[in-house]
């Protein structure tokens, strides 16, 4: 086998690996596509026909001319190279996706090129290049073979159809040149020629054409070189005198004796009538790229291509769909192109065979191209999952985007900097259709002609499916370009004014710039040059954002392991990024985008080879990006810039062209030019429009010297150095095989293989796919609890310990997101684009169902959630996974399935409910196996306990992820006042009132039914409750009342507050108030603990007990007094506690009037210090207040004030007596009746508002009042312990404290 030994040598550094050529078969005849009938196999078992009936068969319904037939390699060159085997059913499926498809002589086509990528196992790449052309049949059996079938074609077509009198002249199917909408009924009849109109074939008058394809395979994506080198080949062919030299000399010239372009250099080699040049980025520079940019900006337009690249980033599904196979290569390698530092981790499939529909079931984040049939519209297009899904329509320059999610930081500034790079190359911006969200599904819209300002895009308005001129058009040219008289002509009717239009049309179609050889330049040079500029500086602009919103990313990456062999074994386990101190970095409009891409496994890849670049060398992008960043901060310190949200402009638009022109001015590097081989002369000989057999003797042996083979042996020395030091490592196996796996953590499935299509295959891929899923669940619900979990996080040294409230948001999203996916892993058949939510209302239907054939209760056989102990009078909801989804039902804000499948997810999790619900969802095996094929996730027994159980974890963290999402969503409220049944009659003869207020509002005044304690009422959501204001308004004999407790209940979440108050409410009674606001805190269902759905967060804050609230107003004081080293250290907690308040996020704070007057808060505490040395207990036994000292000291001070007393008083101290006094006033007129207590608590609440306290605290030690109301001991007494207070309190002054409306309802200031 010499070709492949001699093909291996200098292999890594050829420009091309293989040259194929791929056509019919003469020998084995017209077979029909087996792929296409795989297709029709795949389509009827996912819509769930007899598949078998309908795969076998001819489809006689459809012109033979229509039909697609199995195309194969005819030939390759060399054979076999070892380190890039040739995958002959890949390139043989992507060289001709569709299969042959045959024209006549009526229905001219021109050549078309298009591109290609096989990604191997290892993520690696390999480009393919391809020119299709049609080649004349020769062969008297295939012809004879097309007669017989159009024959059979039209006995079935007339037997079902009298022929019809205006048929259309249509074209053949050939996928690469399918004409532009021409929706075609396979029963109109196609005819071979406009003439003729009974659709016939006939061998005797007709010639017959079949597609041919020569294509060349390279490691690099040289595609301009390739595509010029491909043309040139043809042109050879099709002139009608033979080449300057035979075929094989060019082709074993582009094999063996062009190298690839060292990095930072041009090459020049010579094609079969022109020399091509090519060239390669510098190590400093961005990497190669040859797709031209332009091209996708101006299919999508600007705007549509930023928001499918912020799809990209989040790792969505991506759906290029398009009919030209050039379009969706160009997009797709546009796009993840731009991504640079970052790469594309999961599923590349930029052209989707026909055979390969299947995979759009992949329950894996993907980028996949789709050819569109002609005539077929967006809606026809049944897709297995659309909830995460971002399809863009390519020929109609339209987008649907997933329902919600972030845009890119900047954008406006970001698509306008764009747009400025693309005008200053006279290209407008095609600004595309308007995206869409998923919400409204639309069929195709009609493309809008658009005036462009250059005529460099003509071509794709032209020609709407490959931006290629007319071969006559071509031909036209080629001879102006080489007549000199019709040269001379030209150039005297310009002279005199006149312009022969149809020349300048045609010029202006092959070259956008008039710039005939500027230095010598042809136009192709000079438009390939000017691409080239267009592309730096559009990646440049997406590079500077990157490289600005990552500046600092270093300073973040955790470098825990001592060595690449323990970091590998502990990857998992290990937080590599410190994402909360990242974020906290980060302005805040960033923060939607930058929470979610954190969590990609890009992002994750890009700080993996970070931290191994500390062992290995580092990865090609993230040198480069580095290096960037490290420049940047030489030029510019950036601490000032740290947190700003400014859009910085890319600042080095005209240098980074520099370096590739002057390596396209001036070429580095010149290949041997084709020469003659050692062959038999006279065995390929020319014929016209026929592309011969080459001489594979010649063509599979590579030279055994030439001047670059000496850089393959370096390489190859390279290489066994660092397979000794691999070695010198000497791990057994299992940690070989191990450290391999983690090192493609999260990359859940790699490339699906094109080649080998057996169900077996199949089912192990989609086995794979298991896997991954259960993999994805376990790694995200253990973040999710780490995350959550708190201080204990931190002691089990999990980093931070406070989750963002953002972040939760990313991850509950992201959850959401995995739960879609797995349940559209192998549906039977898509119903609605939430597979989720149609899988929830089968269920519902058919337990309706069930429900009327046994008129019984639908969740009679659910267990009741036990009643706790404190809520006695709570009513206890019920567990129904129906009564969930009835409330997403009744929701008239979410619109879509997929809304409503995200919201019911996020109740299920805020009520610990959601492994439970899903788990009786799937206890209805019957309608899982109606719904799901046998390969599905959901029917995978094992896998699926598994992650019920990894969801059931979930359970030990509390969220709230439903109350803070639906802000705007009425919600039913239970109210319960629960009274002192030992000490009161529970009925009273006032009209008591109820107000709830929460952190997003309150319920207002509410009457409550007198002598009911019960009463629901709808509002729109409070969110987590905060105060309940309770009163009567004394009417009546029995006007007082003792109340223990109110509950209060949100009916859907089914959190319940309890809000403590064991006080009066009555005139003359306790401290005489008819209203307290009570502060509340959340009850936890008992039994929670055995029932697995415990709770481990840190408890919140905690309203006032009752015990403390006797003890302070207890007639005899026997209560335990706290000592005054614990009243001081009751008040440093409670000023502690606010200040911590303040230093969290704002969205995350909570709620500070619990840290005002709750349990150990700062009303409490002061409370306490106040009370301590008073004499309260008098000889009648009635109480006295401390509020009453307070209007002792206020009279004692408007006295002196009138007296004049005050008048010597320096001037701020007379000031401070007349704020107190204002308050305190102002307080004592509110017409609410809120007692004695209450008035002390608002006062301390306003003071510490308005900064206030620690000036009036001096005024009332210096008042003479202090001496008949306080023993000597008091603390108020002690002037040191008076001065402590005050530097305390002297802290708050930092912070904007505001009261909650409860607080100060009726206060006039």
């Amino acid at each position: 086998m010499s070709g492949s030994s001699a093909g291996s040598g200098a292999a890594p550094c050829r420009f091309a690996h293989y040259f194929v050529i791929c056509g019919i078969d003469t020998e084995t005849g017209l077979e029909p596509d087996e792929l296409a009938a795989l297709y029709r196999w795949l389509e009827a078992d996912r819509q769930g026909r007899d598949p078998d009936t309908a795969a076998t068969g001819e489809n006689f319904e459809e012109s033979p001319l229509k039909r697609t037939f199995k195309s194969k390699v005819l030939a390759r060159y060399p054979e076999n190279i070892e380190w890039n085997p040739f995958d002959q059913d890949a390139v043989n499926m992507l060289c001709m996706p569709k299969g042959l498809s045959f024209r006549t002589q009526a229905d001219q086509r021109d050549p078309q090129f298009h591109s290609f990528i096989i990604t191997k196992e290892d993520g690696s790449r390999t480009y393919g290049f391809v020119h299709t052309f049609y080649e004349q049949v020769t062969s008297p059996q295939i012809c004879s073979a097309m007669q017989t079938l159009y024959q059979m074609h039209n006995a079935e077509h007339t037997s079902t159809n009298p022929p019809s009198s205006s048929s259309s002249s249509s074209s053949s199917m050939d996928s690469l040149a399918s004409s532009l909408d021409e929706a075609d009924s396979p029963t109109s009849s196609s005819s071979s020629s406009s003439s003729r109109a009974d659709g016939t074939y006939d061998s005797t008058r007709d010639t017959l054409y079949v597609s041919k394809a020569l294509c060349l395979i390279t490691p690099m994506p040289f595609m301009h070189a390739c595509r010029r080198f491909l043309s040139q080949l043809h042109r050879a062919i099709t002139v009608s005198s033979a080449p300057p030299l035979p075929l094989e000399s060019y082709v074993y010239n582009i094999l063996y004796e062009v190298p690839l372009p060292t990095s930072g250099r041009s090459l020049k080699f010579h094609g079969v009538y022109e020399p091509i040049v090519c060239q390669r980025p510098g190590p400093g520079e961005l990497p190669l790229a040859d797709f031209p940019l332009a091209e996708a900006f101006s299919l999508l337009g600007v705007e549509n291509l930023v928001q499918v690249f912020t799809c990209t980033l989040l790792e969505m599904q991506i759906l290029l769909y398009s009919q030209d196979y050039q379009r969706l290569m160009t997009v797709a390698e546009s796009i993840t192109t731009l991504l640079f530092p970052f790469q594309w981790q999961h599923v590349y499939v930029p052209i989707l065979p026909a055979s390969l529909l299947h995979f759009l079931d992949a329950p894996v984040p993907y980028l996949m191209g789709l050819q569109s049939k002609e005539g077929t519209d967006r809606s026809k297009l049944e897709l297995p999952q659309e909830a995460n899904l971002c399809f863009v329509d390519i020929d109609n320059h339209y987008i649907e985007l997933p329902e919600d999610f972030p845009w890119f930081p900047n954008k406006s500034e970001f698509i306008q900097e764009l747009r400025e790079v693309l005008l200053s190359f006279g290209i407008t911006d095609n600004t595309g259709a308007p995206p869409r969200t998923r919400s409204r599904p639309s069929s195709t819209p009609s493309t809008p002609g658009r005036e462009r300002k250059t005529t460099a895009f003509r071509q794709l308005e032209d020609d709407g499916r490959n931006g290629n001129l007319a071969g006559e058009e071509l031909a036209v040219l080629e001879l102006l370009k080489g007549n000199a008289t019709l040269e001379r002509l030209q150039a005297l009717t310009k002279r005199t004014g006149v312009t022969v239009a149809r020349v300048e049309a045609l010029r202006a179609g092959v070259k956008p710039q008039d710039t005939e050889g500027q230095g010598g330049r042809t136009a192709a040079e000079e438009d390939e040059l000017r691409n080239a500029r267009l592309n730096v500086q559009l990646r440049e602009v997406f590079a500077s954002r990157f490289a600005t919103m990552f500046a600092d990313y270093e300073a973040f990456v955790i470098q825990s392991a001592p060595d690449l062999e323990s970091w590998l074994t502990n990857r998992e386990q290990m937080h590599n990024f410190d994402k909360a101190s990242f974020l906290s970095d980060q302005p805040e409009p960033y923060l939607p985008f930058l929470s979610h891409f954190i969590e990609t496994q890009m992002f994750a890849t890009f700080i993996d080879n970070k931290i191994m670049s500390q062992w290995e060398e580092k990865e090609a992008l993230l040198r480069v990006f580095d290096a960037r960043i490290d420049k940047a901060r030489l030029y510019n310190v950036r601490a000032p810039s740290l947190r700003s949200s400014n859009y910085q402009r890319c600042s080095i638009l005209k240098e980074c062209v520099q370096a590739m022109e002057q390596r396209l001015m001036k070429i580095d590097h010149t290949a041997i030019h084709p020469h003659l081989l050692d062959m038999k002369i006279g065995q390929g000989k020319h014929e016209q429009g026929f592309f011969p057999k080459l001489q594979a003797d010649v063509l599979n042996t590579g030279p055994t010297n030439n001047k670059w083979s000496h850089r393959t042996a370096t390489a190859q020395r390279k290489k066994d150095r660092h397979k000794q030091q691999t070695e010198h490592l000497n791990l057994d196996n299992d940690l070989k095989e191990y450290m391999q796996e983690a090192r493609s953590l999260g990359k859940n499935l790699r490339q699906p293989k094109l080649s080998d299509l057996s169900p077996a295959v199949i089912a192990q891929t989609n086995w794979k796919f298991v896997e991954g899923l259960l993999k994805e669940c376990r790694l995200k619900t253990k973040r999710m609890l780490v995350e959550k979990m708190g201080r204990e996080a931190v002691e089990l040294g999990h980093g931070e310990a406070n989750i963002t409230g953002l972040e939760e948001n990313t991850l509950i999203a992201s959850l959401c997101d995995l739960l879609e996916r797995i349940w559209s892993h192998g549906l039977q058949v898509k119903q609605g684009k939430s597979a989720l939510w149609s899988h929830l209302l089968h269920y519902q239907a058919r337990e309706e169902k069930l429900e009327q054939q046994h008129s019984e209760s639908p969740v009679s056989n659910v267990p009741e959630r036990r009643k706790s102990d404190c809520c006695v009078a709570v009513p206890s909801l019920r567990v129904s996974l129906f009564q969930d989804m009835r409330h997403i039902q009744n929701m008239s804000e979410i619109k879509t399935d997929v809304g409503r499948a995200r919201a019911w997810i996020r109740l299920s999790l805020e009520k610990k409910l959601l492994s439970q619900h899903l788990k009786q969802l799937l206890s209805r095996q019957a309608l899982t196996k109606k719904l799901y094929k046998r390969y599905a996730f959901l029917r995978c027994e094992e896998e699926k306990e598994q992650f019920l159980y990894h969801l059931l974890s979930l359970n030990a963290v509390d969220y709230f992820c439903f109350t803070s999402v639906f802000t705007t969503i009425m919600i039913p409220y239970r109210v319960v006042i629960i009274p002192i049944k030992k000490l009161s009659n529970a009925m009273t003869t006032s009209n008591p009132w109820v107000c709830v207020s929460g952190e997003l509002g309150d319920s207002g005044i509410m009457q409550i039914p007198k002598n009911v304690l019960e009463m629901t009422f709808d509002v729109q959501n409070l969110g987590k409750l905060t105060t309940v204001q309770l009163g009567h308004d004394n009417a009546g004999l029995l006007a007082k009342w003792l109340v223990d407790c109110v509950m209060v209940r949100n009916e859907i979440t089914g959190h319940t507050y309890r809000f403590p108050c064991g006080r009066w409410l009555g005139k003359g009674v306790d401290d005489g108030s008819l209203e307290r606001v009570l502060i509340g805190e959340l009850v936890l269902p008992s039994g929670e603990e055995d029932s697995g759905r415990g709770c481990c967060t840190p408890p919140l804050q905690r309203s006032p007990s009752q015990t403390r609230r006797i003890s302070l107003t207890s007639l005899s004081g026997r209560g335990s007094k706290p000592t005054s080293a614990q009243i001081q250290e009751a008040i440093g907690e409670a000023v502690n506690n606010i200040i911590k308040h303040f230093h969290k996020p704002e969205k995350e704070r909570g709620s500070l009037t619990v840290l005002l007057c709750g349990e150990n808060s700062l009303v409490a505490a002061l409370e306490q210090f106040f009370h301590h040395g008073f004499k309260s207990a008098r000889l009648f036994q009635k109480t006295v207040f401390v509020w009453d000292f307070v209007e002792k000291a206020v009279a004692y001070m408007e006295s002196a004030d009138q007296m004049g007393d005050l008048q010597e008083t320096a001037e701020p101290l007379g000031m401070t007596c007349q704020s107190f006094c204002h308050y305190v006033n102002a307080i004592n007129s509110t017409p609410r009746n809120i007692g004695k207590d209450g008035k002390f608590q608002l006062l301390v609440c306003l003071g510490a508002r308005d900064r206030l306290l620690l000036q009036w605290l001096p005024l009332l030690v210096e008042c003479p009042v202090i001496l008949r109301m306080y023993e000597d001991t008091a603390l108020l007494r002690d002037r040191t312990t008076v001065n402590a207070l005050i530097g305390v309190l002297e802290t708050l002054h930092d912070f904007p404290i505001t009261l909650e409306a409860s607080l100060v309802k009726g206060i006039d200031l």
